[in-house]
């Protein structure tokens, strides 16, 4: 007899809010098979692996472990069925040893209750051993690379007596060889038996290592099939985007048409930029009156750059020059100072809920206005201005940021970098979780800000918001620029081949 799938889900449905994540999903993982998951941001490929590993519960449907009917409440149920999770955030504890992360929640003990120290080092070499790893166990983590440290997790997970085993995004930070290291080692699993879920945006990499490949498209299942011939990127994009590359190019053809503004002025120039493993030997310009987009996958190194064009980050190769000049930005106030403006990922961390509107917009410009006291008087006037600019709803400057829509929190995170007018401005993710209204008023903020002459950088994991935005556009991959695009009509499944 054929045994059961290691893992059948059937029917599996999942709301937040109102928004439908799932709709009727039905998933299967055979036993010592690699199953590939596709699909855009916000397709519900984590959604999914959530209630595999026990974060969420379905709304509706079923799932069996080995043939066994599971109903998990926590994450614990979800590991006591054998079913482990990988990360793209690793998990580990860069500060403690290799042993103690490889043991983390779960050291052996002595008869009288004390951690057994020699055991657990030994029992830790054995276990990467078996990844092929042998490091010193006693060593310090956070001394050894990433692809080092996700091979602990992996052994954690592991120790913990995982059958599955969930990847998020496990060569996202990735050089090749390590890249072709960990495929050995997920070869290894699947042949002893181990499932592995393998989910990736890098779609090389799901079809160099996976037996099957899953593409989810707005919470469904758009399709599933065996890899091999006919199972290309190109078979992948077009379910992940749901046309045809022939039908999707001409409904973009006229509308979105590069222009590169070639002759405008250089206001940002960077040679050479390199920070660790984050992004290496970057070179491009940003111009006056251009929107330049910088599109890639989550763990590209688009965010370090980001943060390194504001000071948030230096750095540690590579020249920065603003409107020819060179620009050594040590911090934020260095990165202010040149004429940079920044409006991060998360509007939580740029931004202050309990407040009124008219505070988080003053707090960039307080100095200009008194260098001794405040003077909410003047903070008011200027954000009064602002609101009406950016046409922020309610048009109360009194009102508590909190209170307001994404949409307009985020016209806020703009209005306060915007009071005065920087030489450079730049934005990530800056349509992330609106609606489309809401993106539309960002699109015509963003175009007009650009006909103003400043230099604008946009950077974003999301194709529809780079092709709204962008002027020019390139495409970072691990950490490189692997492809420019100007002059040119441009269309999605190219951006995500290019990816």
């Amino acid at each position: 007899m054929m045994a059961p799938p290691r893992l059948e889900l059937t029917g599996i449905s999942k709301a937040f809010g109102g928004v439908q994540a799932l709709r009727s999903v039905d998933f299967v993982l055979q036993p010592g098979s690699i199953h590939g998951l596709a699909g855009e941001n916000g397709a519900g490929k984590s959604t999914l692996m959530k209630i595999i590993a026990g974060v969420h519960p379905a709304d509706a449907g079923t799932m069996k472990v080995d043939g066994v009917p599971v109903h998990f409440r926590s994450t614990r149920d979800a590991i006591r069925a054998g079913i482990g999770m990988v990360h793209q955030e690793l998990s580990v504890a860069p500060e403690l040893s290799v042993a103690e992360n490889v043991f983390l929640g779960a050291q052996p003990v002595n008869g009288f209750g004390i951690v057994a120290w020699r055991r657990m080092a030994r029992e830790a070499a054995v276990q990467l051993h078996n990844l092929g790893l042998d490091i010193d166990p006693r060593s310090r983590l956070g001394d050894y690379p990433i692809g080092v440290q996700q091979l602990v997790e992996l052994s954690r997970v592991l120790f913990s007596g995982a059958q599955t085993i969930i990847l998020d995004e496990p060569t996202s930070a990735l050089s090749p060889p390590e890249v072709a290291h960990l495929f050995g080692v997920l070869r290894k699993l699947r042949d002893s038996g181990r499932s592995l879920i393998f989910i990736s945006h890098f779609l090389d990499d799901i079809l160099a290592i996976s037996d099957e490949v899953t593409v989810f498209r707005n919470g469904a299942k758009a399709a599933s099939a065996p890899v091999g011939p006919g199972i290309d990127k190109g078979w992948i994009i077009q379910r992940m985007i749901g046309a045809g590359r022939e039908e999707l190019e001409e409904s973009y053809l006229g509308q979105i048409r590069l222009d590169s503004r070639a002759n405008a002025p250089v206001i940002l120039e960077a040679k050479g930029l390199s920070l660790g493993r984050a992004y290496r030997n970057l070179n491009f310009v940003a111009r006056g009156g251009e929107v330049l987009g910088i599109y890639g996958h989550m763990g590209c190194g688009q965010i370090e750059l980001a943060r390194t064009l504001f000071g948030k980050l230096r750095p540690e190769a590579g020249v920065l020059s603003i409107d020819g000049g060179a620009a050594s930005l040590a911090n934020t106030t260095d990165g202010k100072s040149a004429g940079v403006a920044f409006v991060g990922e998360s509007r939580r961390a740029m931004l202050f809920a309990e407040e009124p509107v008219y505070r988080n917009i003053s707090i960039t410009f307080l100095e200009r206005l008194s260098r001794w006291m405040l003077k909410p008087g003047l903070e008011r006037a200027a954000a009064t201005q602002q609101v009406k600019r950016f046409d922020i709803r309610p048009p109360n400057v009194e009102a508590r940021l909190g209170a307001l829509s994404g949409g307009n929190q985020q016209k806020v995170a703009l209005a306060k970098w915007l009071t005065h007018a920087p030489r450079l401005l730049v934005l990530v993710e800056p349509t992330r979780g609106m609606d489309v209204g809401a993106k539309e008023d960002v699109v015509k903020i963003v175009r007009a800000l650009r006909d103003t002459g400043i230099a604008i950088i946009v950077l974003s994991t999301e194709p529809e918001t780079v092709l709204s935005l962008a002027d020019r556009v390139l495409v970072m991959r691990k950490g490189e620029f692997a492809q420019e695009f100007a002059d040119e009509s441009i269309s999605k499944d190219r951006l995500l081949d290019a990816a």
